[in-house]
């Protein structure tokens, strides 16, 4: 195991995971509106499935409604079907070759099970990084084992792999704490 490049691997594979995490907690919704709310949407456009950022502009006119500008004319009544049927609890209203749509305010019950499902999230993030650092100390043993490298550089190196796991995990929960914040704000 050559030092920096399987640790900058890790690190890499680490990143991606926090990545991936401030993707799944930025499509949560919370008290304001945000364009990514409807990242999940799909739309039955042009024989296929499509997400809605491909068939339509997204923005945020005001604090709690979201405007989508829908390119096609013909394309409006799927994109409000596909945001209907997409379980966000959202009702767009028609407004030509717009959508409006309006975000109610959250309950307090609501705000609570964001707040779960971006634990989950963590959670899963947290997972996926401690299965980096696993990889990461198997391939460390498997080169001491071998005799790439030796007992002192392994046990440094093995120190530095959990450092950088315990800072990734540290800034996973740095972030979810942040979002359960911006969650739980009234």
């Amino acid at each position: 195991m050559s030092e920096g490049t399987d640790l900058k691997e890790l690190k890499r594979r680490m990143d991606g995971a926090i990545a991936a995490f401030k993707s799944d907690i930025a499509s949560l919704r919370t008290g304001r509106a945000s364009a990514n709310i409807l990242d999940p949407v799909t739309i039955e456009a042009y024989g296929s499935r499509m997400p809605l950022n491909q068939v339509a502009n997204i923005t945020v006119p005001e604090p709690r409604m979201l405007s989508v500008s829908v390119w096609d004319k013909s394309m409006v009544g799927a994109v409000e079907r596909g945001i209907r049927e997409s379980n966000l609890g959202l009702n767009p209203i028609i407004d030509g070759q717009n959508l409006r749509i309006p975000l109610p305010e959250l309950n307090e019950e609501r705000r609570r099970s964001l707040v779960k499902v971006a634990h989950e999230y963590a959670e899963k993030a947290k997972v996926a990084i401690r299965h980096v650092r696993r990889d990461g100390m198997d391939g460390l043993k498997k080169a001491e084992k071998d005799g790439d490298i030796g007992q002192d550089e392994g046990r440094s190196l093995s120190e530095r792999v959990q450092k950088m796991t315990d800072e990734t995990i540290s800034d996973i929960d740095r972030l979810l704490v942040d979002k359960e914040k911006e969650i739980m704000q009234v």
